[in-house]
């Protein structure tokens, strides 16, 4: 299977082979085809599948060829809806690279940044708008911009606009878009309220799902270390000694933890630098930039990053700590082993995250290699000494209904 084979036109395919791209992934193998016959469509599909150039190559193929009926001036035809910052930039790079040869223009409208200049893009012309919910509301509402000559509406990570708060901008910038549109939906994992949306505004779908929800790339090498809370820093020091772990990408629950961790790493001079959702885009952007770079070594993050954030030749992914939701724990370590390479995710579990481990293990339905051989491993209480203590830690019950309380609270 080609680029060719499914129909893709000249100045793509010439973008395509200038990168060398020359096979379709499985996504973009089944999405181009119904993307071009103008259907809509509801993709369930892991992270780092090639999910981008699946609805990107079909848009910039389909606003190509109207090009020639048109008057020269620029109405906003396609907007691709995205939750975070960090993936917005990613996909406007995407489509300037598969488009180069197009002559449609595109442009990125986030928050945390100045809008002068987004909006001075906007009124010299735009055909494609890639967006966060905020910003793009913010602007309609200023009447900076009109969705009423669009044609193409993605929404992307679905459930991390769910996720993250999102849900309800979401419903309001569904309301402003012309009835008569075709409209892809993608999604990695299928929460009632999400297939709740999808029913809403899709019209007669093809379903596709590449791979299940829960599975992890057989190509990244999984493993725990058991330790206490308050040696985790020290643990994590420690692996770092090792020369063979060349970055990583490190996952926190908070932003105070993100911060601590890299300001210890640095101390011990590991270059290392984080980005959450306090730090403003500039430095978030130049954070990755640096990391992507080889500037830095580490990059400590939280859940903002999970997805969105393509970083070649990574060769591991640490869980500081363990996400409370199972299917979070994918889409971190499916951050390395991208494109067919090799990956490594390591991840603590102290004793009030082994509830969340059990869950992780009920959804991947796949071993976790636990690591005894380490100088901080966690003692295990006596069976006499948990119950007296109330604290029997392979009795989680009581803790995983607390959880699903402070869901929201940690889910950052």
């Amino acid at each position: 299977m080609s680029f060719q084979s499914l129909q893709v036109i000249e100045p793509i395919l010439k973008a395509l082979n200038t990168e060398g791209y020359t096979t379709p992934t499985p996504i973009q193998t089944q999405t181009i085809p119904i993307a071009l016959q103008g259907k809509d469509l509801l993709g369930c599909a892991q992270t780092g599948t090639g999910k981008t150039a699946a609805f990107a190559i079909p848009i910039l193929q389909k606003l190509y060829e109207q090009k020639s009926n048109e008057n020269g001036l620029r109405k906003i035809k396609a907007l691709i809806l995205t939750p975070t910052r960090e993936l917005a930039i990613q996909i406007d790079e995407s489509f300037a690279v598969y488009g180069k040869h197009t002559g449609l223009s595109h442009a990125v409208i986030l928050g945390g940044v100045s809008q002068y200049s987004q909006v001075n893009q906007l009124n010299r012309g735009v055909d494609i708008l890639i967006a966060t919910p905020g910003r793009l509301l913010d602007l309609i509402q200023q009447r900076y911009i009109t969705l009423q000559y669009l044609q193409f509406f993605v929404l992307d990570e679905a459930d991390r606009m769910l996720d993250m708060g999102f849900i309800n901008d979401v419903k309001k910038i569904i309301t402003k878009l012309p009835i008569k549109r075709q409209t892809l939906f993608f999604s990695a994992t299928m929460p009632a309220e999400i297939l709740h949306l999808s029913q809403h505004i899709l019209r007669d779908p093809i379903k596709i799902e590449v791979t299940p929800i829960s599975s992890t790339a057989e190509n990244i090498t999984q493993a725990v270390y058991f330790v206490e809370k308050e040696d985790k820093r020290s643990l994590l020091i420690h692996l770092l000694q090792n020369k063979n772990i060349g970055n990583a990408l490190v996952f926190t629950r908070t932003k105070h933890g993100a911060d601590k961790i890299a300001k210890e790493l640095n101390r011990v001079n590991v270059k290392t630098d984080a980005i959450h959702g306090n730090k403003s885009q500039n430095a978030r952007q130049r954070a990755l930039t640096n990391f992507k770079n080889k500037n830095i070594r580490i990059l400590v993050a939280t859940d903002i990053a999970a997805r969105g954030i393509d970083i070649e030749n990574l060769t591991h992914v640490i869980n500081f700590d363990l996400p409370n939701i199972p299917e979070t724990y994918v889409h971190r370590i499916g951050r390395t082993g991208r494109a067919g390479s090799n990956g490594i995710a390591l991840s603590f579990c102290d004793r009030e995250e082994k509830v969340f481990l059990r869950d992780i293990h009920q959804l991947i339905e796949q071993p976790i290699t636990v690591i005894d051989e380490h100088p901080f491993k966690m003692i295990q209480p006596s069976y006499d000494e948990a119950k007296r203590n109330h604290k029997n830690p392979l009795n989680a019950r009581p803790f995983a209904q607390k959880r699903s309380m402070n869901q929201r609270r940690w889910s950052q």
